[in-house]
Formats: structure tokens, sequence, C-alpha cells
């Protein structure tokens, strides 16, 4: 599939994880993609690497993630290369009680390629010092 902006990508990967659909997220991914996760402390760099990290994630009951929209940064690098920054919630339920863990995100995007993601850092929000 062609996107026709970066946006997109992100939306298909957010609906991806919210939905289970692993297949539909790994697919985003760029076969020499790098993937930096929020909750593991491995960087990964094969596609069977990205769909093991996604598949123990929607294992987690009531996954979902919801991007603060406000906080969305979109940067042009030429062609149809983008870089994609902001603020994302994961949530899911652990010992029946729902948590949410705010969590800071960089996509690297490049629409001229079928499979877009190049790079992806997502870390967990750390705590105010103050």
């Amino acid at each position: 599939m062609q996107y026709q902006n970066a946006e997109d990508v992100l939306s298909e990967w957010i609906a991806g994880i919210c939905s289970g659909a692993i297949d539909k997220v790994e697919q985003l991914y760029h076969e020499h993609a790098v993937l930096i996760p929020t909750f593991s402390p491995h960087t990964v760099s094969t596609n069977e690497g990205i769909r093991n990290y996604f598949e123990q994630l929607a294992t987690r009951d009531n996954l979902q993630v919801r991007l603060y929209e406000k906080s969305l940064k979109k940067q042009f690098l030429g062609e149809k290369a983008w870089i994609l920054s902001g603020i994302y919630a994961f949530e899911f339920e652990v010992d029946q009680l729902l948590l949410t863990f705010p969590s800071r995100f960089t996509f690297a995007v490049n629409l001229k390629h079928e499979k877009p993601i190049i790079h992806h850092h997502s870390s967990q929000v750390p705590r105010n010092l103050s």
C-alpha cells in the first residue's frame, strides 16, 4: 500500500495496535527498520524481532494507544521522507487495573517504500524531578 502522507502511516500503526492486527503493524516496518521499543531495553532490527515484540505487547488485556494530537510534530526531510514525533499513551490492564503509560515517540517514515517505517523510537515519559 502506498501512503499519501506520514500521518496516515501513524494512524494505521495506532489502528493496528488497538485492534491487535500484528500482521498489519509488522507490514508497516521496512526490511531494514530499527525499533527502539517502549517496553523493552533491547533495540530490535529484524522483522522477526519487531513481530515478536508486538505479539508480546498484544497479549496485554484491553491494549489501546491514544495519540495526544496537539503534541504531534512533523518534519519534512525532502522527497517523501518525514519525521513524526510526539506523545502517545499505551493503556492496558494489569491485574484487572487499567494502567496508562504516556510515552514519547519518533517515527522516521519514507513514503517511497511500501513498508514506510524505517526507524521508530518510543520511551515512557519520565517523571518530573521537581
